[in-house]
């Protein structure tokens, strides 16, 4: 620090003198009851001609102090104007001394910070490792803590998961069993009754080709068929037969019944068979009138009884059409249609071939003409039909079992995302932990770019500003000079 100026010593001097002139003045002015009234009149006067000589000095002092610090003032502009401007022109000089020396000392430097590092790089060893070896007891510790929890959780949720998987994969094998079971049943049935249905149809063919050819080489010693079906009674009997045996074949016992009353008008149809909604009952009609096709093909006929017994026939079948519609298709009882069983193949490829008209007439009036061929394939297509509406009935339940599964898993989709939320903070805590690792040791990184020095330096120049003197409490703090 710089050296007090003469004037403001002098201007201390005399106030202190100032101070202990007005100590002793006080301390007479105590004194003065011992005293005479001549010595207080003597000691008033003197003192009154010393409070205004001190006054005149006080004044005197002043106005010195006053020049002094005015002066003083001016020399301190100029001498920290001066050496401002020295101490930019010196600024410049050393930076570019600097600027010219950087590259000389840039190896001193180095082999410098080498050095301090080395130094540092004990301490930081030596204080990183007690650092670190709390910093992974502390880390062990939690871990050992989350480790035991977690593994607790996975126990807890395995069990519970295991759990339910083996409860959900025996009800699931039960009830797919269930309905495994019952879809083969009915498979199996339907196939069984399938193959039976062929094989009895190949063994009649086969026993008709056999008969054919007896009939053939036999005609003079057997009936023929004409004769035989001759009688109306005979001839609804053998399609009723043959009808039966049909429907028997193809169909389970639920899907048909045979001479079925109707509710409504009392008619009695040959076979009805029960198929689902909305179709319901269709009936079949197993008479047919064979008279006048019989004479369309007997030998010896006239042309013209021949034509006439075409035209004949013709109005038999549109007759018997009329018959079946008005009998056997009833609104709300009975499906939209009904069907006329032709119980020969021969008749059905004649009225299919050479009478069209008949056909459209019978389409119109919702009447289905089949032969035991075309019948075999609408039975054949109302058991598929009837097969696949039994099948939608059980996939209610396939549904309610699937809805179930779904539930559970739901279930064990939302345990499973509580077993990832405790592995996630888990993970998260271990982040946080890695976090504070790298603060450490960044710490230790700026202890080896010696930042901690310069803090040191700043705390120094701090004390140093507390520890410069004060004046009394409640007044003002010294200038400290340049």
């Amino acid at each position: 620090m710089p050296e007090l100026p003469v004037p403001l010593i002098v201007s201390a001097a005399t106030l202190l003198a100032v101070m202990v002139l007005i100590f002793l003045v006080s301390s007479m002015a105590r004194r003065q009851v011992s005293h005479p009234e001549s010595l207080a009149r003597v000691l008033e006067e003197k003192h009154l001609a010393m409070l205004k000589d001190l006054n005149l000095g006080l004044n005197h002092l002043g106005d010195r102090l006053s020049a002094s610090q005015a002066e003083l003032s001016e020399r301190l502009r100029n001498t920290v104007s001066q050496e401002l401007i020295q101490t930019r022109t010196a600024l410049a000089t050393l930076q570019l001394k600097q600027s010219e020396e950087l590259s000389a000392n840039r190896e001193t430097l180095t082999q410098r910070l080498a050095q301090m590092n080395a130094e540092l790089q004990s301490k930081h060893d030596q204080l990183r490792s007690e650092v670190l070896t709390r910093i992974l007891q502390t880390l062990a510790e939690q871990n050992r803590a989350e480790q035991e929890m977690i593994q607790t959780t996975m126990r807890n949720a395995t069990a519970q998961l295991a759990g339910s998987m083996e409860l959900l994969a025996k009800t699931t094998d039960t009830r797919l069993e269930q309905i495994s079971g019952r879809v083969s049943e009915r498979l199996e049935e339907g196939f069984k009754k399938t193959n039976e249905t062929f094989v009895s149809v190949m063994e009649r063919l086969a026993t008709i080709d056999e008969a054919q050819k007896k009939l053939d080489g036999l005609t003079t010693n057997v009936v023929s068929l004409q004769d035989l079906l001759g009688d109306k009674r005979s001839r609804g009997a053998f399609g009723e037969v043959q009808l039966e045996n049909l429907v028997r074949n193809i169909l389970p016992g639920i899907a048909y019944e045979f001479q079925y009353t109707f509710k409504s008008n009392g008619a009695r149809a040959d076979c009805v068979l029960k198929l689902p909604e909305p179709t319901g009952l269709v009936a079949v009609d197993s008479k047919f009138p064979m008279e006048n096709y019989h004479r369309m093909f007997e030998a010896g006929v006239v042309e013209a009884d021949r034509a006439g017994a075409q035209r004949q026939f013709r109005a038999d079948v549109k007759k018997h059409v009329e018959d079946i519609a008005a009998r056997y298709i009833i609104a709300g009882e009975t499906s939209d249609g009904a069907v006329m069983f032709v119980p020969a193949e021969a008749v059905f490829a004649e009225i299919h071939a050479y009478h069209p008209e008949v056909v459209d007439f019978a389409m119109q009036r919702r009447v289905w003409i089949v032969s035991p061929t075309t019948l075999m394939a609408v039975l054949n297509t109302a058991r598929a039909v009837m097969k696949d509406v039994a099948t939608r009935e059980q996939v209610h339940i396939i549904k309610d079992e699937l809805s179930k599964l779904g539930k559970d898993f739901a279930r064990f989709d939302q345990r499973m995302k509580k077993l990832a939320d405790h592995i996630r903070q888990a993970h998260q805590d271990a982040e946080e932990v890695r976090v504070s690792s790298d603060k450490i040791t960044r710490r230790f990184n700026q202890i080896e770019r010696v930042e901690l020095e310069q803090s040191e330096q700043v705390r120094e120049f701090k004390t140093a500003l507390l520890d410069l003197p004060q004046e009394d409490e409640g007044g003002p703090a010294k200038s400290i000079p340049e």
